[in-house]
């Protein structure tokens, strides 16, 4: 007997899939909070084993392509149209280590990919930085590699503050409003830019009061990385609360790859 009530109608929301540290208890709620009540669009998480960073052989393995590989197969099956590694590793490890993971995702799930790093990069390009106050919770030793791999790609570290923490719990610890000292004191190197580096970290929450206080960008890493992702799939702009300085396209459009 044919049903009494019409078929349904095709409805099809952009589809944000993204890998998160397992540890990492910020950016999920972050990312919900950033998109409110927009229905354009809606995100999709899976979590790699991640439970403390450093520079060290260790740390680095947690963040190899097979693992990234295995998630996003994961979250292919939910048909994204994206799949964000929502992980600021590339940051210390360089660039060449994040390229190496968006190429494998996209040659074993045929889904466009980007990282963390890659979207903040995109970012400084799209907004003519060249320098940046870099706040982030790792110790020096990270800060300063971070600083390197920074300037292979032509971005300058002015001053860094770090909180001296490797335990990716208790990173998730710091409040929004103790970044705003350290925002401060970084912006007064005369930065472009002032980038908190860490998608463990509330960034996001402290963004609006620190750029309104200071008067140049603040790239949070949660906040930019769904920036770049909504305009990979041609969704509208990041609420500007959440990055006065993000609610444009950065450069990236859809059916373009997130490369700096």
């Amino acid at each position: 007997m044919p049903s009494e009530f019409p078929r349904p109608t095709a409805w099809r929301v952009a589809r944000i899939g993204m890998i998160v540290p397992s540890s990492n208890t910020c950016l999920e709620p972050t990312t919900y909070r950033m998109l409110g009540e927009r229905t354009d669009v809606s995100v999709h998480f899976t979590r790699i084993p991640v439970g403390r960073v450093g520079l060290d052989g260790t740390s680095d393995a947690q963040f190899d392509t097979a693992a990234m590989e295995a998630a996003a197969v994961l979250l292919a099956a939910a048909n994204v149209d994206v799949i964000a590694f929502n992980g600021t590793a590339g940051s210390w490890l360089g660039t060449a280590h994040d390229r190496a993971i968006t190429d494998a995702i996209t040659t074993k799930t045929g889904v466009r990919a980007l990282t963390s790093t890659q979207a903040s990069l995109a970012a400084f390009t799209a907004l003519g930085v060249h320098s940046i106050g870099l706040v982030t919770p790792y110790p020096d030793d990270m800060n300063a590699r971070i600083g390197e791999c920074y300037r292979d790609e032509g971005i300058t570290v002015t001053a860094a503050h770090g909180f001296g923490l490797t335990e990716t719990s208790d990173i998730g610890r710091i409040r929004a409003d103790e970044l705003l000292a350290p925002t401060r004191l970084v912006a007064q190197s005369g930065p472009d830019a002032v980038a908190y580096v860490c998608t463990n970290l509330h960034g996001a929450d402290a963004v609006e009061d620190a750029r309104a206080e200071i008067g140049i960008p603040v790239v949070d890493s949660v906040a930019v990385t769904l920036a770049a992702c909504l305009a990979m799939v041609g969704a509208g702009p990041l609420n500007p609360r959440w990055g006065l300085d993000l609610a444009g396209t950065l450069g990236l459009t859809s059916g373009t790859a997130a490369r700096p």
